[in-house]
């Protein structure tokens, strides 16, 4: 059995044509027919985009439940990341990761974790949107591959972390990352990787799925339709995989319940 995770950074719902429809960003996911998607930039109760749940507005849309964790906080205004899913999935963490030891204005950065039993296997989600400076991202990296985030599952489940790292495969965050994780866009399968920013004339590969060992990537593609080129400046990656057989055999403790939007 095959399955689907999406990873959008969709820059607070505002297409490159200035427009501003969540509802546009849902039917672009909802083309791709994902089973998990991971969002980023997403706008909650803020001033500058209609006061709108842009997270609960998409999910809506695309019939799931969401996993909110604003990485910013500002009165009742909020900004961050979110998983949604129509699985069973409950939420395992949601934080804030370090900044640059030297520039504390910075935009603060977070991240969040799900466990989605997805064809009866507990899968961890992690999905994060780095900073933008290559010593900010280093300490973020570093945080999500330690005890706090990805040393807490013990290997116990399959993990795939996702999202805008804002690093190119040749920096100093991805050669940290792939040393413990695979990178999806270069398992046997995939004839090569494919750019994902920005969305009118792709250049940049900075969003990116990596995956623990018993998961087997089978086709990555990055969405290029018409409507995905102006919803966001980002375009969509999406990541079709299967667990090894061997994972198979490792099934949740109970079952979970699937959580409310």
């Amino acid at each position: 059995m095959t399955h689907r995770l999406l990873t959008y950074n969709v820059r607070r719902c505002v297409g490159v044509d200035g427009r501003l429809s969540p509802e546009r960003v849902a039917a672009v996911i909802a083309e791709c027919q994902p089973d998990i998607v991971a969002l980023q930039e997403l706008d909650v109760g803020r001033a500058r985009t209609g006061r709108v749940d842009q997270a609960h507005v998409i999910a809506r849309e695309l019939g799931m439940h969401m996993h909110f964790h604003p990485a910013m906080r500002v009165m009742e205004e909020l900004y961050g990341d979110a998983i949604l899913t129509a699985r069973p999935s409950k939420l395992v963490k949601a934080g804030a990761l370090p900044g640059h030891p030297l520039l504390p204005r910075l935009e603060p950065r977070g991240a969040l974790s799900a466990c989605v039993n997805i064809g009866g296997v507990d899968l961890n989600v992690i999905n994060t949107h780095l900073g933008l400076f290559a010593r900010e991202r280093l300490a973020q990296v570093n945080a999500l591959l330690g005890p706090e985030w990805l040393g807490a599952q013990g290997g116990r489940h399959p993990v795939m972390l996702v999202g805008d790292f804002n690093a190119l495969p040749r920096s100093q965050v991805y050669r940290r990352l792939t040393a413990l994780l695979k990178d999806a866009q270069t398992f046997p399968r995939i004839r090569r990787p494919q750019p994902t920013f920005p969305s009118r004339l792709p250049i940049m590969r900075i969003d990116h799925v990596f995956v623990s060992r018993p998961i087997e990537v089978l086709r990555v593609e990055v969405v290029r339709t018409p409507l995905a080129r102006v919803a966001s400046d980002h375009l969509p990656l999406l990541v079709e995989f299967r667990f090894a057989p061997a994972e198979r055999l490792v099934r949740p403790a109970r079952r979970m319940e699937t959580l409310p939007a």
